[in-house]
């Protein structure tokens, strides 16, 4: 056995077993013809082919300048060939490249090196090239190609973290969306590292690119997160088959959490079930099943994937938020994970909590987007639930953070959403579809940009549309805490007029959040249109026992519908249901003298408390008398007022209501004031006196 020096290039298809189920001949022959217009380029470089493998190959050089110079030439020959061919039959390489010491026993290498350039090529993208620093410090001064820097990554059995640079060819997408930019989260804060088994086919053979081809599509969709890394198919294709513990297949390939899987088909039936475990423990974080009627196998495929992805990704966010709370650190993601783990609990004093870990995370480390993202959801959280007072400062610093938060990461889905979420809220309805258009296009799997998508049709006005992206991402999404599909679904059948699915959707999103304020609103709204008048009522008294300073005009300041129909549709369900239009209070004149000029008499009202229940019933009255309700209705609300005086009256010992009760329950006599004051032509005034002067 000998020992030497070489230069290592690992190379592998991406989505090789999705292109070998749609055409596998075709895929095969396409293979073998890229394989040999490349193999030129290796032997002008000096380098063997030490192994092909089904979809890719192991190569060894020489010399390290040759082997990155090798590996640039083969990717820009393979984009070339690829500009020929239809985007679905186009083949991608991933080169990894690595320099070191190896053990070579005929014409096999091994050693460390060689399982280095292995990981190495997973962290390429398609159509590019990753290599060591080791491999790049010695063949940089001799390359024309410039290389990014992509940090630092930590492989299994490699005591050091490995520093990476990356090249991709002029021109693809990829490079033009990332020339410039950083890693999406710097690879420090990525610990949790995620493998995906391959998943297991009970069926026929036939089935076999169905299970492995969902695996590589989960593989993909998750790698789109932000939060945490995954590790490629060539880590965890290479267990597929073989009966290891779930324990030892992680520590293998050094992976925090591991989903794994089967794929069942009976007759026009496809059943598949997934679970998330952490290896370590054997803990079941999660599991689910899936089961559809065969039809259109790539759109099944995508289906199932984006279902996955949605259900799988915020449980490793628990899962993390709640390790962290072990901890005692005081790193900035320390901060921000700690953080994580109160805003979990959903609970006013845990959001606080939350904003300040939060801030906390953002002051350890200024370019943690993540962070700014979560911070700016928060917020606007806790203003709809009503646990923060909304102003519009506290907007103008939502909106910056969200502004921020994609800056610094113009990779992050989740961070364009919130940020269309946060120009929807306000108004803004062109930037909001423009912020969406742009998440959706970053993760086309992510339900929490569909589901804020719905919510851009919302307040558009286009509900039908509204109810069906939030029904599909509260289907498919996994309760995750930043979006609340449920009141939004609420808002969109109530301005339809659909009040008992309004009703549904309302319960649901209480039982979360049982003193959720828009939820409490819309739900008394909706009782009100309905006709189911005590209830209504029992619905306003618990709105405003949690929030007693509420009032129509103050609650609807919040409301940027672009529909001015829907705005007004909404107050009319507040005000039926009995919920004050705004702080008003009731005025008296003082009797009128003939020597009072004009500007005496308008001056001359003098203010008078009104308890609680007394001011919303005349603010009623004034309300109906600008829409329009009829006399009937009006008087026999007047009536009630004039009890409610006698009551009142009795109570602190006013003498009742004497010659002023005619013009009092003439709900006609109740005027506007100076400055939109209101008050009562008669009522409590100077004709009354108090027991003790009578």
């Amino acid at each position: 056995m000998e020992r030497r020096l070489a230069a290592i290039v690992c190379a592998d298809v991406a989505g090789y077993s999705r292109m070998m189920g749609a055409d596998e001949a075709g895929t095969h022959a396409t293979f073998k013809a890229h394989r040999s217009a490349i193999h030129p380029i290796i032997l002008n470089h000096g380098g063997r082919v030490v192994k092909n493998t089904g979809d890719g190959f192991l190569l060894e050089f020489p010399s390290v300048v040759g082997a990155v110079e090798a590996a640039i030439a083969m990717q820009a020959l393979m984009a070339e060939r690829n500009n020929h061919l239809p985007a679905d039959r186009a083949m991608h390489f991933r080169l990894g490249v690595h320099m070191g010491d190896v053990m070579a026993d005929e014409d096999e290498l091994f050693g460390d090196d060689v399982n280095i350039a292995v990981r190495l090529e997973s962290v390429a993208a398609p159509g590019g090239v990753a290599i060591s620093e080791k491999a790049y410090s010695e063949a940089g001064a001799y390359l024309s190609e410039q290389l990014v820097d992509a940090g630092m990554y930590r492989f299994k059995n490699i005591r050091d973290p490995i520093h990476v640079f990356t090249w991709e060819p002029t021109g693809s997408d990829a490079h033009d969306e990332r020339r410039g930019e950083t890693s999406v989260l710097p690879a420090q804060y990525r610990t949790a590292i995620v493998g995906v088994l391959p998943f297991v086919n009970l069926s026929g053979n036939a089935d076999e690119y169905f299970a492995d081809g969902l695996t590589e599509d989960l593989i993909h969709a998750l790698s789109l997160q932000s939060f945490h890394r995954v590790l490629g198919r060539s880590a965890t294709f290479p267990f597929k088959g073989k009966a290891l513990s779930a324990r030892l297949i992680a520590r293998e390939i050094d992976a925090t959490y591991l989903v794994q899987g089967s794929v069942r088909r009976s007759g026009t039936k496809i059943r598949v079930t997934a679970e998330l475990i952490a290896p370590e423990n054997g803990e079941q974080l999660w599991t689910g099943r899936y089961d559809r009627d065969m039809g259109d196998l790539f759109a099944l495929q995508d289906e199932i994937t984006t279902s996955l992805s949605a259900a799988i990704a915020p449980e490793i966010f628990r899962a993390e938020a709640s390790a962290s709370a072990r901890k005692t650190d005081l790193t900035a993601w320390d901060r921000f994970l700690k953080g994580l783990s109160h805003y979990y609990r959903e609970t006013e004093a845990d959001f606080e909590a939350s904003i300040d870990l939060f801030k906390e995370a953002i002051a350890l480390d200024p370019t943690l987007a993540i962070a700014r993202a979560y911070l700016a959801t928060i917020m606007v959280q806790s203003m709809h639930y009503g646990w923060i007072k909304s102003t519009r400062e506290l907007w103008g610093v939502a909106m910056g953070l969200a502004e921020d938060s994609v800056r610094l990461d113009p990779r992050s889905s989740f961070g364009f959403s919130i940020l269309a979420y946060l120009h929807a809220m306000q108004g803004r309805h062109e930037a909001a579809q423009e912020a969406i258009r742009k998440a959706i296009e970053l993760n086309p799997y992510d339900m929490g940009a569909r589901g804020v998508q719905g919510v851009c049709h919302l307040v558009a006005g286009e509900h039908r549309e509204a109810i069906e992206l939030l029904s599909m991402a509260a289907q498919r999404g996994n309760g995750d805490p930043r979006y609340q599909w449920a009141s939004s679904n609420a808002f969109s059948h109530y301005l339809l007029g659909q009040y008992d699915a309004c009703l549904s959707w309302a319960r649901e999103a209480l039982y979360v959040n049982p003193n959720h304020l828009q939820v409490l609103a819309v739900r008394a709204a909706a009782l009100a249109r309905l006709g189911r008048s005590e209830e209504a009522a029992k619905a306003r008294e618990v709105l405003l026992g949690n929030y007693p300073q509420l009032t129509v005009e103050r609650h609807l300041r919040n409301f940027k519908w672009k529909n001015p129909a829907d705005i007004d549709h909404y107050r009319q369900g507040l005000l039926k249901a009995g919920v004050p239009f705004g702080r008003l209070t009731l005025v008296e004149s003082p009797p009128r003298r003939a020597a009072d000029s004009t500007e005496q008499r308008r001056a001359g009202h003098e203010s008078v408390e009104c308890r609680p229940e007394l001011r919303a019933i005349a603010i009623l009255l004034l309300q109906d008398l600008v829409l329009g309700a009829g006399d009937d209705e009006m008087r026999a609300g007047a009536q009630v007022v004039g009890e409610l005086l006698d009551r009142r009256c009795r109570d602190h010992g006013v003498v009742g209501r004497g010659e002023h009760q005619d013009r009092l329950t003439d709900p006609r006599r109740i005027i506007v004031g100076p400055e939109g004051t209101h008050r009562a032509e008669g009522g409590i005034g100077p004709g009354h006196r108090r027991r003790s002067e009578a």
